[in-house]
C-alpha cells in the first residue's frame, strides 16, 4: 500500500524522491507528497494523484540533499491535497510521512492533544502533532520520537523530520515494512527495495517496535528503550532491469510472458545435480510430520492456495484446509493436534497474514511462508520459507506469482509424498518443463486472445465464469482478473451451483467463460455449458487438448492433470488484459487497489 522514500546524501534530493516514489507506483495509491530540508527550513510538496501531478508542483529552483517522500493510500480521510503526506506539526517544526493504522489515534488526541487544532482527517497526523509536544516537554527529538512511538497501537512505517535538525531522518517501524540503504557518504530510506536501487542496493532491514537515526555518515539502530542494535546489511539481488518495462506497454503484458521463464527458474531453482528434488530437509520433515496443513493466504494467493490444496491432498495425501486469512485472523477454527501452517504472499508483507502468523507462533505451531521475498517479513518470521523466484512483480493483478506459487506447491506435494513413501509416476520437474513449453506457445496467441476479449466483454457489465475440480479454482481466479483490472463485474462458481441460484442471473447475451481441462468432469461442465446456453448466454468454451470438443472458442496445449492451472489461467488473464485495455482502464494501476496491502 503506501510507500516511504527517504534521501540524506549529497545529490539533489527531489529527483531521487521523485523517481524513488514512481518505483513504488506499483504499490497503489492516490496522493504523493515530498518534504525537502535546507539552510531556508523543510519544504512541503504534496498533491491528489499521479507522481506527475506532484512534480508539477514540486518547486525545482529549491536546493536541497535531505528529504522524505511518500504515495497514500487512502485510510482515513478521502484522498486529496490536504490528506496527503507529509504532514506537519502545529509549529511547522516536525514533518512526518507514515505507512499504517493508528488504531488509539482517537484516543490519544482526546487525551493529549484537546486543543490542538487538526488539519488533516488523518490518524498520521495524531504522530507529528505527539512529537511536537513532547519536543515541547525539553525532550531530545529522539526522545520525543521514541516516546510517541511507545503510546502507538497498530502498525507504521514513520520517516520524520526536525526542522532544528536537518541533517537527520528518525525511523521508526512497526509491523509496516521499512528497509535502511546504504552507500559512500549517503543513506536512504525505503519500503521497497526497489525504490531505491537508483542509490544502492546494500540494504538493513528493521525490525518491529526498533528506531533508527539516519544521517549521511551513520545508521544507528535502537529498542524503544534506548537500547542499542547491531544488524549486518545484506545485497538486494534484484536487477534493475527486472523493473523496467521494456518495449513492453504495460507491466501486466510483460508479467504474463515472463511465466515460461519463471517456471524454468523454479525448476533449476528446486534441482539438484541428480535431477531430483532439491528441498531443505527441515522443510520435508515439517510437511510430513504434519497431521493436517492450513494454507493461509488472500486474494489471488488464496487461489493458489485452493490449488495447492488438491495437489498435496491428491500427491501426498495429507488433509489440507485453505483459509482466507482476514477471517482466519478473527475467527480460527479447531485446529488439529500436529497441524503445520503455510503462508501465502507474494511480497511476504501481508497485514492480515501477519496477524495470523503471530497467533499460530505463539501456540508454537510450525511455520513456513510462501512468498516472493526472502527478506520479507513473513519470511523472516515464520520458522522456514520457500521461494517462488518470479522476480519482481509491478502490476497490481497478479499473474506470474500466481503461477509460481503453484509450481512450487507442485514440487513441495511431490516431495512430501516421496517422504512418506508413496510411489510416484509424476515427476513434477519434467511435467514443469512441459508447462513452460506450452505457456510458451499459448503466450503467442494474442490476437487470439484479444479478439475473444472484443467478442465477449467489450460491452458488458457483468461475466460468470464455471468450472468443475480444479477448473472451478481457476475460474475464480480469472473472475478476479477480470474484476480487477477492468472493472466488470464477474464471478467464479462451481458448475453444479449454477441451478442452485446463479443461473437466475443470466440473461440475453451475457458472457459465460466455461474451463474444461479435467477428464473426469469434462462431460458435466458441458452440460452446465448448455444450461446457460439455452437460457441466452453468449459462450466462451476454453479447453484442453483431450477434452476438447467442436465450437469450443479455445483449445490450450495437453499439460498433466495436476498442472492444467498453470496453464489455463494464461487465456483468463490476457482476456482480462484486453479487456481492460480496450475499455481505456489503468491495466497496471487499477482504482482503489494496492499491489502489498501492508494493513487490515
Amino acid at each position: 500500500m503506501c510507500g516511504i522514500v527517504g534521501y540524506i546524501g549529497t545529490a539533489d534530493a527531489k529527483e531521487i524522491l521523485l523517481k524513488g516514489l514512481e518505483k513504488l507506483e506499483y504499490r497503489g495509491y492516490d496522493s504523493a507528497g515530498i518534504a525537502v530540508a535546507n539552510n531556508e527550513g523543510v519544504h512541503v510538496f504534496k498533491e491528489k494523484g499521479r507522481i506527475a501531478a506532484l512534480r508539477d508542483v514540486v518547486d525545482g529552483s529549491t536546493e536541497t540533499s535531505t528529504g522524505i517522500g511518500h504515495t497514500r493510500w487512502a485510510t482515513h480521510g478521502v484522498p486529496s491535497q490536504q490528506n496527503a503526506h507529509p504532514h506537519q506539526s502545529s509549529a511547522g517544526r516536525f514533518t512526518i510521512v507514515h505507512n499504517g493504522v493508528i488504531e488509539n489515534y482517537e484516543q490519544l488526541r482526546r487525551e493529549l492533544l484537546p486543543h490542538v487544532s487538526m488539519i488533516s482527517e488523518t490518524d498520521t497526523e495524531i504522530i507529528v502533532q505527539l512529537v511536537e509536544l513532547f519536543a515541547k516537554e525539553g525532550l531530545t527529538t529522539e526522545q520525543a520520537f521514541r516516546k510517541t512511538l511507545s503510546r502507538l497501537e497498530g502498525s507504521y512505517a514513520i520517516a520524520l523530520l526536525d526542522n532544528d535538525d536537518k541533517e537527520t531522518i528518525y525511523v521508526g517501524k512497526n509491523k509496516s515494512p521499512l528497509l535502511i540503504g546504504l552507500a559512500d557518504g549517503v543513506n536512504v530510506v525505503a519500503s521497497d527495495a526497489m525504490a531505491m536501487l537508483q542509490v544502492t542496493n546494500e540494504f538493513v532491514e528493521i525490525e518491529d517496535q526498533e528506531v533508527v537515526i539516519v544521517s549521511r555518515d551513520n545508521v544507528q539502530i535502537k529498542k524503544l528503550n534506548g537500547d542499542e542494535v547491531s544488524r549486518d546489511s545484506y545485497i538486494a539481488e534484484i536487477d534493475a532491469t527486472d523493473i523496467e518495462k521494456g518495449t513492453y506497454p504495460h507491466y501486466m503484458l510483460k508479467e504474463i510472458d515472463e511465466q515460461p521463464f519463471v517456471i524454468r527458474n523454479i525448476i533449476s531453482k528446486y534441482k539438484d545435480e541428480n535431477e531430483n528434488i532439491k528441498l531443505d530437509e527441515d522443510v520435508r520433515t515439517a510437511v510430513t510430520q504434519a497431521d493436517r496443513i492450513y494454507i493461509i493466504a488472500a486474494g489471488t494467493s488464496y487461489h493458489a492456495g485452493l490449488v495447492g490444496k488438491e495437489m498435496i491432498e491428491k500427491i501426498a495425501g495429507i488433509p489440507v484446509e485453505t483459509h482466507i486469512a482476514s477471517e482466519f485472523l478473527y475467527n480460527m477454527p479447531l485446529l488439529s493436534e500436529k497441524p503445520l501452517f503455510i503462508f501465502i504472499s507474494q511480497s511476504g508483507e501481508t497485514a492480515d497474514l501477519r496477524g495470523v502468523l503471530v497467533n499460530v507462533k505463539k501456540l508454537g505451531h510450525p511455520t513456513l511462508t510462501v512468498t516472493n521475498v526472502p527478506g520479507s517479513t513473513l519470511s523472516r518470521e515464520a520458522e522456514y520459507t520457500l521461494h517462488t523466484h518470479a522476480g519482481p512483480e509491478i502490476a497490481v493483478a497478479s499473474t506470474k506469482a500466481y503461477t509460481a506459487q503453484m509450481a512450487v506447491f507442485a514440487i513441495l506435494a511431490v516431495d512430501a509424498a516421496q517422504k512418506r513413501g508413496v510411489t510416484m509416476e509424476f515427476n513434477p520437474l519434467q511435467e514443469l518443463a512441459i508447462v513452460a513449453n506450452a505457456m510458451e506457445i499459448f503466450t503467442e496467441r494474442k490476437e487470439e486472445l484479444e479478439q475473444v476479449a472484443r467478442d465477449f466483454l467489450s460491452t458488458t457489465r457483468n461475466c460468470f465464469f464455471i468450472g468443475r475440480a480444479l477448473d472451478y479454482h481457476v475460474c475464480q481466479e480469472g473472475a478476479l482478473k477480470l474484476k480487477e483490472i477492468s472493472y466488470i463485474q464477474a464471478e467464479g462458481f462451481a458448475g453444479g451451483e449454477l441451478k442452485h441460484g446463479t443461473i437466475a442471473l443470466i440473461e440475453d447475451g451475457t458472457p459465460v467463460i466455461g474451463l474444461a481441462t479435467q477428464p473426469a468432469v469434462n462431460l458435466n461442465i458441458r452440460g452446465n455449458m448448455k444450461e446457460v446456453v439455452a437460457r441466452g448466454a453468449n459462450p466462451c468454451m476454453i479447453s484442453m487438448e483431450g477434452c476438447e470438443d467442436e465450437g469450443d472458442t479455445l483449445v490450450i496445449p495437453r499439460v498433466h492433470e495436476y498442472l492444467t492451472p498453470l496453464v489455463s489461467v494464461l487465456p483468463m488473464q490476457l482476456i482480462s488484459y484486453y479487456a481492460a485495455l480496450h475499455r481505456d482502464c489503468d491495466v497496471d494501476k487499477p482504482r482503489n487497489l494496492a499491489k502489498s496491502v501492508t494493513v487490515e
